[in-house]
C-alpha cells in the first residue's frame, strides 16, 4: 500500500467509524481510478460507502495527493475480500484462498490452498497434505474463495 496515501484516508476512514480494510491506485492512460475498501464488523451497506466517499472526495480535493483525473470508488471488501495485511491473514485462517505471486514457485505463479496462518512474514498455505510458506513480499494478490454452502 503507498503510505502518503493511506495516511490521508485511514484517518477519514476510521473517524468516520469504520476499517480501511485495504485500497488500490490504478492508472490506465490518462484515467486513474482509487479503489477504497472499509469493512464494520456490522458489514457495509450503501450508505455507508457514500458516507465514505463525500468525506474523502473532500480531503482528496484539498490534499490533491494524485495527478490528474481519477475517480474514487468505495466498496466493501465483499465475501472473496483481498488480503493487504499479515493481520488479515491470520483473521482467514482456515479459509480457502488464491494467490498470485511475483515470482514463479516451483515453476508456478498462481496457488490455491487452506490458509494455515502467518510464520513471522511468510504466509502458510496447505495444498494438499503438504504446507508452502509464501514471503508476503512475493504475493502479489491474495483472496478469500467464497465459500457457498
Amino acid at each position: 500500500m503507498n503510505k502518503d496515501l493511506k495516511a490521508l484516508i485511514e484517518p477519514v476512514v476510521i473517524g468516520l467509524g469504520y476499517e480501511l480494510w485495504g485500497f488500490e491506485h490504478q492508472t490506465q492512460g490518462r484515467q486513474s481510478l482509487l479503489k477504497i475498501y472499509i469493512d464494520a464488523p456490522a458489514g457495509i451497506e450503501v450508505d455507508d460507502c457514500a458516507k465514505v466517499s463525500r468525506q474523502l472526495s473532500g480531503v482528496l480535493e484539498v490534499e490533491d495527493p494524485i495527478r490528474g483525473n481519477y475517480t474514487l470508488e468505495v466498496s466493501s471488501p465483499g465475501l472473496d475480500r483481498r488480503l493487504y495485511m499479515l493481520a488479515q491473514y491470520e483473521a482467514f485462517k482456515g479459509s480457502k484462498v488464491k494467490l498470485s505471486l511475483s515470482k514463479p514457485f516451483n515453476g508456478k505463479r498462481r496457488f490455491t490452498g487452506l490458509l494455515c496462518g502467518i510464520e513471522g512474514d511468510e504466509v502458510v498455505v496447505r495444498m494438499g497434505d503438504e504446507e508452502t510458506l509464501f514471503p508476503i513480499e512475493q504475493i502479489d494478490r491474495a483472496n478469500v474463495v467464497p465459500e457457498y454452502k
